[in-house]
C-alpha cells in the first residue's frame, strides 16, 4: 500500500494503544520529526506513563508543534488521537500555519490491541482503556475530513501496516528547482493584441492559424503569468489560449486570479455576480465551440495559487503573498494570493480597503504579484505589483528576472473605465510604510547570512553600542545601504628598523595563489561615502526620501561627514556634473550611485585631533626635549659624563621633531569647496547592478573618468597593476612606494585585481594597506622604530582585525546586493547595522 504525504503536512497517526503507531513512525520517518505524547510525559514528569501529567504533556506537545510547523518542517504526532476533541487543536495549528492535515488510522482489532499491551509492563491497564479508545475511534472516522484532514488513510490489518511505502511528494507550488529566467507577465485581461505585442518585444514569436496558436519562446526563457487573463478586454479567448498554450507545452507558469477563478465558477454552473467585467467574457466565450468553454473550465480548475521559484528567492501570487505564507497550502493562502487581505471596509468607490501587506514585508523572496493596478511599477519592500492597468488605458508590464527590467508596451485605447481612477492608491490602513525600519530587527544576537562568508554573527553588545551610535550620529538611515570595512595592514616587517613594507603584502597574496594585484596609492583623508541620486523623484522612489535632497556624504561610521549642508549640496552637485559630463549616468545606465572615496584635506575632519593630540604631543616632547638636551650639552661642557644619557636624548628631541613635520604634512587649510579634494576608488553600486563582478582596474578608471571632469575637485588616484611572478614589476613598485612615502604619502593599498578573492581556505582580505614609517610615526609616537620598541610592536597581532575586515566586507556588500534585489530595508539595515556593531569589537585602534 503507497501513501503519499505532502512534504510539508501535519500527520496525525490515530489508533488505540497497542496498535502500532510508534513502532510505525519509528520506521518511517526521523526521530525528529515525530512528536510523541509518552516522550512528552516523560519530558514534565520522568514517567512516560503517568497518566497524570497529561495536561502538560500535551502542553508541551502543542508548544512544539506550533515551533515545527512555523519553521515548515514536516512533523508526525505520535498519539492515540481518537477523539475529535483531541484532534481539533492540531487541526487547529495545521490551519493557523497553512500545513495539509493528514490522518494515517490504525483501525485494528481490538484483541490484538489488548494482548500486545499486556506484553508490555508499562502497558498493564487492562482491557477497559482499550476498548473506549476503538468505540470512540469508531464514533468519529467517518466524520475525520469535515474536521480539516485533507487526507485520510486507514490501514485495517498488520500486514497492510507491514507493507506501506509512504512517498513524500512536493507541494504543487514547490518549483525552487526551477531558476529561470522568468518574464513575469502583469494582468491582462483580455487584451491580446498588447499580450502580442509584450511578447514580440521580450523576443518571444506568436504564430497564429486560424484559432490555434503557437508561442516559441528565446532560447532558455520561460513566462509566467500573474493571473486575471480574462474580463474586461476585447479578446479574453485568445489570451486563454496563448497563456494555455504556453503553460501546457512547458514555456510558460500561471496563477489563478480571482477574474480566473470567478470565470471557473461561471463555466462550472456556479451561481456568482455577472460584474467587473465578466459579461464581456461570457459574450466572447459564446462565439466560441462549445469545447472550448470546456477545456478552459477544467485547465483554469487546475491553475495553483502561487509558485516559490529560485531556490526560495522568488514568489509569483496575483495578489501578492506574506512571508508566512510562501510554500504553503491552505483556503487562506489561495484567497490572500486571489484577493489580499481586506480590512471589511468599503471605499468611496463601493471598492474594498485592502491591508498594504507589502508595507510591512520583511521577506527575503522577492514577491512579483498584480491585482491592484498601478500607473508605475515600483519596488516596495522586495515586492513589486506589476498589474499596470492595461485594460484601463495604461500599458502591459512585465519583469524579467532574474535581469529586474522592466518592460512595458502601451494600451491602444482604454477598453474599461476603472470605478476608482488608475494610480490612486487604496486607503493605506498599515501601521508601517515602505523604507521603515524596525528595531527588533537588529537588537540583540543577530545571525546575519552572507552571499561571500556564510554567517556573519554579532554579539548582543555589540549590537547595542551600533544602536547607541545610530540612533544619536548616524544619517537618515534610508541612505546607509552600505557601510565600508576595516582594513588590516601587511605583515609585519622582516627588515630591520621597518614594522611595514610591501614585501609582506605582495607574499601574502603570492602565497594564497594571487599572482595579479593592483597597488593604490593611499591618501591621507577621511574615508567617506557618496550616495548620490539624479534627482529628488530618484532618491524619493528608490531610497524612500521624499524630502531630504537627492543624496548625502556620510563618514564611514554613518555619520554625515559635513555640518554644513550647502558644502555638502554643492560637492553633490559637481559630482553629478561630473557624472554627466564623463558620460558616467549613460554608460552605466542608472540613476543612482553610490561611491566608495577618501575626502581631503585630513585636518578638515581631524582639526581636532591634530590640535589636541598630536601637536600637543609634540610641542611638549620638542619644549621638554630640547631643553634637557641643552641642560645635558652644558653639563657635558663642565666636564660631567653624561654622553650616553645626552645622545639618547639628542635622539629623541630629532624623533620628536621628526613627529611634528609627520603630522604638519597633512595639515592644509580649509576654507570651503575651492579646499577640498575627494578621491574615488570604489564604484560599489548603481541600479541594477552591485559591481563587485568588475576589477579593481575597471573600478580605477571610472574614478578617473570622473576626475577627469572635474580635476579641480576630484582627485585621480594613482595606481599600477602588479604580476607578481615579474620581479622587475614587483621592484619598481617597491620603489614607488618608497619613493611615494618619502615625499610625506602615507603609503599605499595592495588589493587583489579581482574585487572579490578567494584561496584555498575561502574569501580573501580584500585589500592590504602598507604605511610609509613617518606616517607609522604619527600613529606609533614620536621613538616607535627605537629598536626596542620596534621589537615589541614587531609582536603585534593582526588575527582579530584581519577577521574583522573579512566580516565588514562580507556584510557591506550583503547589504549593497540585498539593496540593488529590491530587498526590504530593514534587511538591507541589518546587515549595514553589523558593520557598525562590529567597529565596537576590541581591536588595536593603531592597526
Amino acid at each position: 500500500m503507497k501513501i503519499e504525504i505532502p512534504e510539508f503536512a501535519l500527520v496525525l497517526l490515530v489508533g488505540a494503544s497497542g496498535t502500532g503507531k510508534s513502532s510505525f513512525a519509528a520506521k518511517h520517518f526521523l526521530p525528529t520529526e515525530t512528536v510523541s505524547s509518552d516522550r512528552m510525559r516523560g519530558w514534565v514528569a520522568d514517567d512516560e506513563t503517568d497518566q497524570g501529567a497529561t495536561k502538560d504533556a500535551f502542553e508541551v506537545l502543542h508548544f512544539l508543534v506550533e515551533k515545527r510547523l512555523k519553521a515548515r518542517r514536516f512533523t508526525v504526532i505520535d498519539a492515540t488521537n481518537v477523539q475529535p476533541d483531541a484532534r481539533k487543536g492540531l487541526i487547529a495549528l495545521a490551519r493557523k500555519w497553512h500545513a495539509l492535515a493528514v490522518a494515517i488510522v490504525f483501525d485494528l482489532p481490538e484483541a490484538l490491541a489488548v494482548a500486545r499491551n499486556a506484553e508490555r509492563p508499562d502497558r498493564q491497564f487492562g482491557a477497559g482503556p482499550v476498548r473506549r479508545q476503538m468505540l470512540n475511534l469508531k464514533k468519529s472516522m467517518r466524520g475525520m475530513q469535515r474536521e480539516g484532514l485533507r487526507y485520510v488513510h486507514v490501514l485495517r490489518s498488520v500486514d497492510q501496516i507491514d507493507a506501506v511505502e509512504i512517498t513524500r511528494t512536493r507541494l504543487w507550488n514547490d518549483r525552487r528547482e526551477e531558476t529561470g529566467p522568468f518574464d513575469i507577465i502583469g494582468d491582462v485581461h483580455g487584451c491580446a493584441d498588447e499580450l502580442e505585442t509584450l511578447l514580440g518585444d521580450l523576443g518571444y514569436t506568436v504564430s497564429w492559424s486560424g484559432r490555434d496558436v503557437t508561442v516559441t519562446p528565446p532560447e532558455g526563457r520561460r513566462a509566467i503569468f500573474v493571473g486575471d487573463l480574462v474580463d474586461r478586454g476585447p479578446r479574453s479567448p485568445d489570451v486563454l489560449r496563448i497563456a494555455r498554450h504556453m503553460v501546457e507545452a512547458g514555456t510558460g507558469l500561471a496563477v489563478v486570479g480571482n477574474h480566473d477563478d470567478k470565470l471557473k465558477r461561471h463555466l462550472a454552473g456556479k451561481s456568482v455576480k455577472v460584474s467587473h467585467g465578466l459579461a464581456e467574457t461570457i459574450e466572447q466565450l459564446a462565439a466560441e465551440p462549445p469545447e472550448f468553454a470546456t477545456g478552459v473550465r477544467d485547465w483554469l480548475d487546475g491553475l495553483i495559487s502561487h509558485y516559490v521559484l529560485d531556490g526560495g528567492n522568488l514568489v509569483v501570487a496575483h495578489a501578492g503573498l506574506k512571508e508566512d505564507m510562501q510554500g504553503r497550502a491552505s483556503g487562506a493562502v489561495r484567497s490572500f494570493c486571489m484577493y489580499g487581505e481586506t480590512t471589511g471596509e468599503i471605499d468611496e468607490f463601493g471598492l474594498p480597503v485592502r491591508w498594504d501587506w507589502a508595507a510591512d514585508y520583511k521577506g527575503k523572496a522577492k514577491v512579483v504579484h498584480g491585482h491592484t493596478p498601478v500607473v508605475e511599477a515600483n519596488w516596495v519592500n522586495g515586492t513589486l505589483c506589476i498589474d499596470t492597468g492595461c485594460v484601463f488605458g495604461g500599458k502591459l508590464t512585465a519583469l524579467r528576472y532574474p535581469e529586474m527590467d522592466l518592460v512595458s508596451v502601451p494600451a491602444l485605447r482604454t477598453y474599461y473605465e476603472p470605478i476608482r481612477p488608475l494610480g490612486e492608491p487604496s486607503p493605506a490602513t498599515g501601521e508601517s510604510q515602505p523604507h521603515q525600519l524596525d528595531l527588533a530587527d537588529v537588537l540583540g544576537k543577530q545571525a546575519i547570512d552572507t552571499r561571500l562568508y556564510g554567517i556573519v554573527t554579532v554579539r548582543e553588545d555589540n549590537a547595542a553600542a551600533a544602536l547607541e551610535v545610530m540612533s544619536r550620529y548616524a544619517v537618515d538611515p534610508r541612505w546607509l545601504i552600505h557601510l565600508p570595512p576595516t582594513m588590516s595592514p601587511a605583515e609585519t616587517s622582516a627588515a630591520d628598523g621597518w614594522l611595514e613594507r610591501p614585501e609582506e603584502a605582495f607574499a601574502f597574496y603570492g602565497s594564497k595563489g594571487v599572482h595579479d594585484v593592483v597597488v593604490e596609492e593611499k591618501h591621507m583623508g577621511s574615508r567617506a561615502l557618496i550616495v548620490l541620486a539624479r534627482n529628488q523623484d530618484v532618491a524619493a522612489r528608490r531610497f524612500g526620501v521624499a524630502d531630504g535632497g537627492r543624496g548625502v556624504i556620510v563618514t564611514r561610521t554613518g555619520r554625515r561627514f559635513f555640518h554644513d549642508a550647502e558644502l555638502e549640496a554643492t560637492a553633490l552637485h559637481r559630482i553629478d556634473t561630473a557624472m554627466e559630463t564623463s558620460g558616467l549616468w549613460a554608460d552605466l545606465d542608472t540613476d543612482w550611485v553610490l561611491w566608495d572615496t577618501e575626502i581631503l584635506p585630513w585636518t578638515m575632519k581631524a582639526g581636532s585631533l591634530i590640535r589636541d593630540q598630536y601637536a600637543a604631543v609634540g610641542a611638549a616632547a620638542i619644549t621638554g626635549l630640547d631643553a634637557a638636551s641643552a641642560a645635558l650639552e652644558a653639563a657635558r661642557a663642565r666636564g660631567v659624563d653624561v654622553g650616553t644619557l645626552a645622545d639618547a636624548t639628542s635622539k629623541r628631541l630629532e624623533n620628536a621633531l621628526l613627529y611634528r613635520t609627520a603630522y604638519n604634512r597633512y595639515v592644509a587649510p580649509f576654507a570651503g569647496i575651492d579646499d577640498l579634494r575627494i578621491a574615488p576608488f570604489h564604484l560599489l553600486a548603481s541600479e541594477s547592478s552591485v559591481h563587485d563582478d568588475k576589477n579593481h582596474v575597471w573600478h580605477m578608471e571610472r574614478a578617473h573618468l570622473l576626475a577627469s571632469a572635474d580635476p579641480a575637485l576630484i582627485v585621480a588616484t594613482e595606481h599600477r597593476q602588479i604580476d607578481l611572478n615579474d620581479p622587475a614589476q614587483v621592484a619598481d613598485a617597491i620603489v614607488w612606494w618608497e619613493a611615494l612615502t618619502a615625499a610625506g604619502g602615507e603609503g599605499m593599498v595592495v588589493k587583489p585585481l579581482d574585487f572579490v578573492a578567494r584561496g584555498g581556505r575561502g574569501l580573501l582580505q580584500p585589500a592590504i594597506k602598507c604605511r610609509g614609517r613617518e606616517y607609522l610615526r604619527i600613529i606609533y609616537g614620536p621613538d616607535y622604530d627605537q629598536p626596542d620598541n620596534l621589537k615589541r610592536l614587531k609582536k603585534r597581532g593582526l588575527g582579530q582585525k584581519r577577521s574583522m575586515a573579512l566580516r565588514e566586507f562580507a556584510l557591506g556588500l550583503e547589504a549593497l546586493h540585498r539593496f540593488v534585489d529590491h530587498s526590504p530595508l530593514t534587511r538591507v539595515h541589518q546587515c549595514v547595522f553589523g558593520v557598525l556593531a562590529m567597529e565596537s569589537e576590541p581591536v588595536d585602534p593603531r592597526l
